[in-house]
């Protein structure tokens, strides 16, 4: 399969920006897969499973870089460095990262640095973890009766000026999705209910969404910190924030989670 034909009259190599979809190897898309193939080498981070890198030939180097939640065992500068270096030295390279690259995967950086050595690359897009979490926890990001739209807001700003318009964001009637926002769940509840947002405002935590450890906890933005205290919730974790979580105790949990795996956990 002939993957990109670039037109490449320095013999440069290629570099593959890929998402690996929320944790469920089987998410990664069938373009992913193929790519994956046929790289010299994978730079991955630290939400890639064990299954994924299974999914990758033996013969291809690979090569972790630790990136989440904002602890990197490799700063971005010096993964970006790998990523010019490995392309000018001629090889084909996959840059992996949990989810979508495009939505808080710092993709505009690793683009950028390409660009600028004029190295060849693709994005390709992935399942990002608002999707696949909340589906396989029954929640619909979207509902006819309750949520006409969807927001992500990223819970680990760079300063205090990129804090999110909490005021704007209590009187939203979407769904909120907050990505990396475990240890922040204290600040994001009472921001909200400090901004107006309904004290009884439907949340949902999802713990290791996607994969075989996955938790999910609903609660109320009130009560959400005392119900998290004594579970030993590790993260990843995506939060949800709206009246769809609700729409989840329509349906029957059993019916859904037997159709993915049978040993995903649920606690109410």
């Amino acid at each position: 399969m002939n993957i990109v034909n670039f037109h490449n009259p320095l013999d440069l190599g290629k570099v593959y920006l890929i998402g690996a979809g929320p944790g469920d190897a089987e998410l990664l898309t069938l373009k992913a897969f193929k790519i994956l193939q046929q790289v010299n080498v994978v730079f991955y981070d630290s939400l890639i499973t064990d299954e994924m890198l299974a999914l990758i030939p033996k013969k291809t180097k690979k090569v972790f870089v630790g990136k989440r939640c904002g602890k990197h065992s490799i700063k971005q500068n010096d993964i970006c460095n790998l990523l010019v270096q490995a392309g000018l030295s001629g090889k084909i390279v996959a840059r992996l990262k949990g989810g979508d690259p495009s939505i808080f995967g710092r993709l505009a950086e690793e683009a950028d640095a390409l660009t600028q050595h004029k190295i060849p690359f693709a994005i390709i897009p992935g399942v990002t973890a608002a999707s696949g979490c909340a589906a396989y926890s029954g929640i619909p990001l979207t509902h006819r009766d309750y949520s006409q739209s969807v927001q992500f807001i990223t819970a680990h700003q760079k300063s205090v000026l990129s804090e999110p318009d909490w005021e704007s964001l209590s009187k939203s009637q979407n769904t909120l999705v907050f990505y990396m926002g475990l240890n922040r769940i204290e600040k994001i509840s009472n921001c909200l209910m400090e901004h107006n947002m309904s004290m009884d405002m439907p949340i949902a935590v999802i713990d290791k969404g996607a994969t075989l450890e996955q938790q999910v906890l609903t609660s109320t933005l009130k009560d959400i910190t005392k119900a998290l205290k004594g579970l030993k919730l590790l993260g990843p974790a995506l939060i949800v924030v709206g009246h769809v979580v609700n729409a989840r105790q329509n349906i029957d949990l059993n019916l859904l989670f037997e159709q993915h795996r049978e040993d995903y956990k649920v606690n109410e």
